[in-house]
C-alpha cells in the first residue's frame, strides 16, 4: 500500500510541478512516478514487490472485463430468444481466501459478474455458495470461479 501511495503523490507532484491539471498529464506523472518506484524498489524494504502488483493489476482488469463481456452477452442472449436456455442452480465452492477482505472481494467480484450471485458464506469461512442462472456444467462454472478468486487473490497476496 505504500508504494500506492507514493506513486499517487509522485503523480500529483508531476502536476503540480508542470502546471498543467488535467488527467492526461496526471497519468503521465503516475507513469513516471511509478518508473521512479521500480528503480528505487531494491534500496527501499517498503517497496518490495509493488512494482509487480501494477502488471497484474491491468492483467486482473483485463480478464475480469473479459469475463464481463461474456456473461452480458450469455443473459443477453438468453433473454432475448424465446425459449429459455437457463438452468438455474446452488453450488458450494470451497474458498482459498481466507481473511475478511479477501472473502468479501471474491463475493463481490462473483455477484458482479451477470448470471452469478454470492449467497451466504459457510460458518467456518471455508465455502461460499453460489446461485448461477446457468447451470449446464458446474465443474465448468467452478473452475471459472476459481479462476476469478485466483487472479484477485494475486492483488493481495
Amino acid at each position: 500500500m505504500t508504494g500506492a501511495i507514493w506513486n499517487l503523490l509522485l503523480g500529483l507532484a508531476w502536476v503540480l510541478l508542470s502546471g498543467d491539471f488535467t488527467g492526461l498529464n496526471l497519468l503521465v506523472g503516475l507513469v513516471f512516478g511509478y518508473l521512479s518506484l521500480v528503480l528505487l524498489e531494491p534500496q527501499l524494504d517498503s517497496l518490495k514487490g509493488y512494482p509487480a502488483r501494477i502488471p497484474r493489476l491491468i492483467r486482473f482488469v483485463g480478464f475480469f472485463l473479459k469475463e464481463l463481456v461474456q456473461a452480458n452477452l450469455r443473459v443477453g442472449f438468453d433473454i432475448l430468444t424465446p425459449p429459455w436456455h437457463m438452468k438455474p442452480g446452488v453450488i458450494a465452492m470451497p474458498l482459498t481466501a481466507r481473511t475478511e477482505m479477501e472473502i468479501t472481494m471474491v463475493a463481490n467480484l462473483i455477484s458482479l459478474t451477470p448470471g452469478t450471485l454470492s449467497l451466504d458464506v459457510s460458518d467456518d469461512r471455508k465455502v461460499l455458495y453460489i446461485h448461477a442462472m446457468f447451470l449446464d456444467d458446474e465443474e465448468e462454472l467452478r473452475r471459472n470461479l476459481k479462476e476469478m478468486e485466483h487472479r484477485a487473490l494475486e492483488l493481495f497476496r
